[in-house]
């Protein structure tokens, strides 16, 4: 496939792909009414017009806190994770299969990204492996990637089963979602103020450090994970992989689980029904998926390419 971007290797970064949310005057009222249906109008015709899955708008929170403040957050973490990763001899290689399996996937899904969310043209995407048994994967503000082994492993999860829970992390960053949380969290404190929008950050700044190192382990909720399940299901299908595997992903989660949602989930929808909710959403997503090119190139699960070899 065809793309303008490429994968870069360096010690510290692996796997970069570079590119580039009681007026008393009636005329005034009516003024506005007239504005607000006009604008409702001029939206209605890119919503029908769209193809795909819909989630709505980005939430207002997320505008609350600023975006590049989150994303240099979110890098400062990551390099710190492979740090530590590196230094237990836990980070994979380049050369890896599964790495190399991992940035081909993501190569195919990236490209589709730009839709969602404008932003992540200048985001530069890094995808990384963890040697460690934890059934878990995430996607960090500003498109850092990482998978544990031992989703791989575990589940045995082929090559849609991948881009399923990878579009599905990639879909929380694209949607902001920690942002948006971090939003929430200094409007309960009130930290939002109109001396901080005036005369600096002020708390935002303060509270954004003490959030901005917990994005390894943010939880999100459960509307935002349904959300990334549909927004995962549209990236997978653009890309070419097929979405109805979020049917049998979570079909291996719950066999692997007896039912109970591993760390990776622990906040999500329960198995059952997040598997109605991407079938009654498969329709709007399998023609996408019928008209993407394929990936010319397959693999493996880690336990399968042993066997293999």
């Amino acid at each position: 496939m065809k793309t303008d971007f490429e994968f870069r290797d360096s010690p510290q970064r692996w796997g970069h792909l570079c590119g580039g949310c009681g007026c008393g005057f009636a005329p005034t009222r009516r003024r506005f009414g007239a504005a607000v249906l006009g604008a409702a109008a001029a939206w209605a015709v890119p919503a029908l017009a769209r193809e795909g899955v819909d989630v709505g708008k980005e939430s207002r929170f997320a505008k609350l806190v600023p975006a590049e403040q989150v994303e240099q957050a979110a890098a400062k973490q990551y390099l710190q994770m492979q740090r530590e990763a590196s230094g237990k001899g836990a980070l994979a290689q380049a050369d890896h299969p599964q790495v190399i399996r991992l940035r081909a996937i993501a190569a195919r899904i990236i490209p589709f990204s730009h839709e969602w969310n404008p932003r992540a043209r200048t985001w530069r995407w890094e995808v990384n492996l963890i040697g460690s048994p934890q059934v878990n994967a995430f996607c960090m503000p500003g498109g850092k990637i990482a998978f544990y082994q031992g989703i791989l492993e575990q589940l045995q999860l082929n090559d849609d089963e991948v881009a399923a829970v990878m579009g599905h992390e990639v879909a929380h960053a694209l949607r902001e979602h920690a942002r948006e949380r971090m939003g929430k969290t200094f409007a309960t404190r009130g930290a939002i103020e109109i001396g901080a929008a005036l005369f600096g950050l002020g708390d935002l700044a303060r509270l954004g450090a003490d959030i901005g190192g917990q994005l390894l382990t943010l939880r999100f909720g459960r509307e935002d994970e349904s959300e990334a399940d549909l927004v995962g299901l549209e990236l997978a299908a653009r890309a070419g992989y097929d979405p109805r595997a979020g049917v049998t992903l979570w079909q291996k989660m719950g066999a692997a689980n007896k039912g109970a949602p591993p760390q990776w989930l622990s906040t999500h929808p329960a198995g059952a029904s997040r598997i109605r909710e991407i079938e009654a959403n498969l329709p709007k997503v399998m023609p996408l998926y019928a008209r993407a090119e394929k990936p010319v190139r397959r693999f493996v699960p880690p336990q399968a390419a042993q066997a293999k070899g």
